[in-house]
């Protein structure tokens, strides 16, 4: 039987949301549940099923129930705190913090890590333990879920160093969607930055987050990963965000960013109503291995830098189109505005070598020169109530810091 995280689930105090005084309509209580962080809307009717679901004291036996403001909903006796308004956070996880809100080795994880007046968060998808970057973190379950959907057809944006013979062709190759070990992968774009002593730099774009997808795919092109870092989620960026430091989206980017959500569209549905039956990822996917214009398609030049809806670097941006300019990642934009691509420890300028089959000998994996670019400045989950005499009431445990 699976057991809800109660330590971990994401409620708390917070700012108040713009629309607190209007009527309250209610939701359904599986999408209550799931708000909370504690399981899926399908596992919560599961759950319901199973008769270990509350509310008001009456133990629920069918999902089609409304809860409003002030209902006191129980899971396995334990009171739930009512969710606050969604909330959207950018983080730069640093290397060697594991994505999980508990690990069995002990390891330090990403919340262990966060600020003391951070409220209990859950995280959008995860990072592997070495990789760095951007990691977005909220306060919804629900809301998680919505932006992990490959559904969404948001690009994931990383740079890449690798060790080993980096031959271009082979990477335009992958944009078709590679197999490795009989596991069908989604259209990846990859390309040559520059040259960095024994090393060489890719920005690498895919719209999916299967497990350690980037490595095995460049392992399966002799490339041997030895620094990876996220820069770009959908539209929200690194930018200049500090190593391990933590920051807020503004309410109104993210009900802009994520106006789906808050309309309560399904990305998965919506996907197939339009394709007959296939997703929209599905749909995205295949315009892009057919050379469709967005982050996977390989134009002949650079494409014109959107601007920014917002002066403060990395909030949220339009995704631009990818462009195969070899000179090197990109600057920010004016007005302070990154674009999410990491900057270089040296000056932006042709690269060394040429393009084309480039062999890169001697030395070990990720050894010689200089390190490798970093994001510009880089240096580096709720609440409960009252329960009124009506159950054990779910507290907050105390944060190691």
């Amino acid at each position: 039987m699976d057991t809800p995280d109660f330590e971990h689930s994401k409620a708390m105090p917070g700012a108040a949301d713009a629309d607190a005084g209007e009527p309250d309509a209610g939701e359904r209580i599986a999408k209550r549940l799931a708000r909370a962080g504690l399981c899926s809307r399908r596992d919560a009717e599961r759950w319901i099923t199973d008769g270990r679901v509350a509310v008001n004291g009456t133990t629920l036996d069918s999902p089609a129930c409304v809860v409003r403001s002030g209902d006191v909903v129980q899971v396995d006796g334990k009171v739930i705190p009512e969710p606050e308004p969604a909330r959207l956070w950018r983080y730069y996880k640093p290397s060697g913090l594991v994505t999980t809100a508990r690990d069995e080795k002990g390891r330090t994880t990403v919340f262990e890590r966060l600020p003391p007046d951070m409220p209990r968060v859950i995280s959008v998808g995860r990072l592997d333990l070495t990789t760095e970057g951007l990691l977005l973190l909220t306060n919804d379950g629900e809301l998680a879920r919505f932006l992990e959907l490959p559904a969404t057809g948001w690009t994931r944006r990383y740079r890449v160093r690798v060790f080993g013979e980096v031959n271009e062709v082979k990477l335009a190759e992958l944009a078709k969607g590679p197999t490795i070990e009989g596991v069908k992968y989604g259209p990846i774009e990859a390309v040559l930055d520059r040259i960095q002593g024994r090393n060489a730099w890719l920005t690498v774009s895919l719209k999916e987050g299967k497990n350690r997808e980037i490595r095995k795919v460049m392992e399966a092109l002799d490339l041997q990963v030895n620094r990876l870092i996220r820069v770009a989620y959908g539209p929200f960026q690194l930018g200049k965000l500090e190593e391990s430091a933590v920051e807020e989206v503004p309410k109104r980017v993210v009900r802009e960013q994520v106006s789906r959500f808050f309309t309560g569209a399904d990305p998965a549905e919506e996907g197939k109503a339009k394709g007959g039956g296939k997703t929209a990822g599905a749909k995205a996917s295949k315009s892009e291995s057919a050379g469709a214009e967005g982050a996977k398609g390989r134009s002949a030049a650079p494409a014109k830098a959107s601007k920014p809806r917002d002066a403060k670097a990395g909030w949220a941006k339009a995704e631009p189109k990818a462009a195969s300019d070899r000179r090197g990642p990109a600057k920010p934009a004016s007005g302070g505005y990154a674009s999410g691509k990491a900057a270089s420890s040296k000056p932006d300028g042709k690269p060394a070598g040429r393009p084309g089959t480039l062999t890169l000998k001697g030395g070990k994996p990720g050894g010689g020169g200089k390190p490798g670019p970093k994001p510009r400045g880089a240096g580096g989950a709720s609440g409960g109530g009252e329960s009124g005499g009506r159950g054990p009431e779910w507290t907050r445990a105390d944060r190691r810091r």
